[in-house]
């Protein structure tokens, strides 16, 4: 297999940075970036975020050496597809977004503030995120680990980059109903690409 060019590195990095802009960890991070400094908060956001990638991806590497590759496109793809509609009837983790941001906005320390929501963010990742869904299709479509795990590190940190940094002016703009909908699109457009066509693109 060919390895996978620039191009599709960027691709997918774009890909991951918009899925992420418009999931729910998009709100803890934006809802936190007001309260606390926006530095800390995208440390805290890029801890989290390459952890639970170096998880997925091998996740996914061990999945793809079991599992055939077009089941593993097919079910993402239905799960894809089925998170965009949830999303369509409420936010998922909403509720539990608004208990983590009240919890890591009292913290204390700046350490304490950083690790509880390095361990806020991971949960909500690895607790059930189409985002990771997504991670393990491309370990799929592409199956160059490496090549998986860097581009999507790259958007991923891109989008706490966006969320920590703009803070306020994204919390008036990405507000939760729009994410809600704005998430439901982007996963149902992948959702379906993935089952018709087998791959994201």
């Amino acid at each position: 297999m060919a390895p996978p060019s620039v191009i599709s590195f960027a691709t997918v990095a774009a890909t991951i940075f918009a899925a992420e802009l418009t999931d729910k960890d998009a709100l803890l991070l934006i809802a936190i970036s007001t309260k606390v400094r926006a530095r800390l908060a995208f440390l805290a956001g890029a801890t989290a975020f390459i952890f639970t990638t170096t998880i997925i991806v091998g996740a996914g590497s061990l999945i793809v050496a079991v599992v055939p590759v077009f089941w593993i496109r097919v079910t993402g793809g239905v799960v894809m597809i089925g998170y965009g509609l949830w999303e369509v009837r409420g936010l998922v983790g909403q509720g539990q977004v608004e208990r983590q941001e009240s919890r890591i906005a009292h913290g204390g320390s700046q350490w304490r503030i950083f690790a509880t929501l390095v361990a806020a963010l991971a949960l909500l990742d690895l607790a059930g995120d189409a985002t990771e869904v997504l991670t393990i299709v491309l370990v799929a479509q592409y199956a160059v680990p490496l090549f998986v795990f860097s581009s999507v590190c790259v958007g991923l940190l891109s989008a706490a980059a966006v969320e920590t940094a703009l803070g306020n002016r994204l919390g008036a703009l990405l507000t939760p109903r729009r994410l809600q909908f704005g998430s439901a699109g982007i996963f149902l457009i992948l959702g379906v690409t993935v089952v018709l066509f087998g791959s994201i693109w």
